[in-house]
């Protein structure tokens, strides 16, 4: 009986075997804890430029903004040019935002509209990857063991949250905020250097690529007549409504 009780517990872990599952795996917890830390810093920096309390509300919907605009359109676009490059691009994106604020803040140059805008092209980065990177996801384990990358995947996002704020208060108090933002610009590189490695097959098809506008309505097509996932969306929907 504790043999096979042992079993799923271990098997939980199986898609870190792979190579690449696991340096992604990896590169991605490292990223989400470069997130938090950057929510935590962006907050305070900007508690400290101005006493305005809209401006300070602001800093979370510069964060979480680019998600509701450009959602679809990104999950549209990652299924028409090259993932792999989508994903680079963006990591590089993000790397080069994140490098600027952390720059200007030390030196002193922020303003609270600078960092506004330039966390607003934070999110944008993350908005366009992340369709795409749920999306590679069956391309890194086998079939089989699909449902404990996504459990992986769930685990690292929430032990980030857990980590990534405390992290980011006591690199604050020791060092600024503009250390906060370098090191979050460093840990998009940690997840740039395993997807350039990855050398990823190239996408076959004898169709001609589907334009963008097409993509979007196809999957909204496909939501309305798949009850599993209008089932999911809802009650996403319903828990984000809320917890916002």
């Amino acid at each position: 009986m504790a043999n096979a009780q042992a079993a799923p517990s271990s098997s939980a872990w199986a898609p870190l075997r792979e190579p690449l599952f696991r340096a992604l795996w990896i590169a991605s917890f490292a990223s989400n804890v470069g997130t938090w830390m950057q929510n935590v810093a962006a907050a305070w920096l900007m508690t400290s430029l101005t006493s305005s309390a809209t401006l300070v509300a602001l800093v979370q919907t510069a964060t979480s903004l680019p998600i509701f605009l450009v959602a679809l359109p990104s999950g549209a676009i990652g299924d028409v040019v090259d993932r792999r490059k989508l994903l680079l691009v963006s990591q590089g994106w993000m790397l080069a935002v994140a490098g600027a604020l952390g720059i200007l803040t030390l030196l002193g140059a922020t303003t609270p509209w600078v960092l506004l805008l330039l966390t607003f092209a934070l999110g944008l980065g993350a908005a366009m990857m992340l369709p795409t990177w749920q999306a590679i996801q069956p391309e890194l384990v086998p079939r089989e063991e699909f449902p404990q990358a996504v459990s992986l995947g769930a685990v690292s996002f929430n032990l980030a949250r857990a980590v990534g704020p405390a992290l980011g208060g006591l690199l604050v108090t020791l060092a600024g905020p503009g250390a906060v933002f370098l090191v979050n610009a460093a840990s998009f590189l940690a997840v740039a250097i395993p997807i350039y490695r990855w050398h990823r097959p190239a996408d076959e098809s004898t169709l001609p690529p589907e334009h963008i506008l097409a993509g979007i309505w196809s999957g909204l097509r496909y939501v309305r007549h798949a009850p599993a996932m209008r089932a999911v969306l809802i009650r996403a929907s319903v828990f984000i409504f809320f917890a916002s």
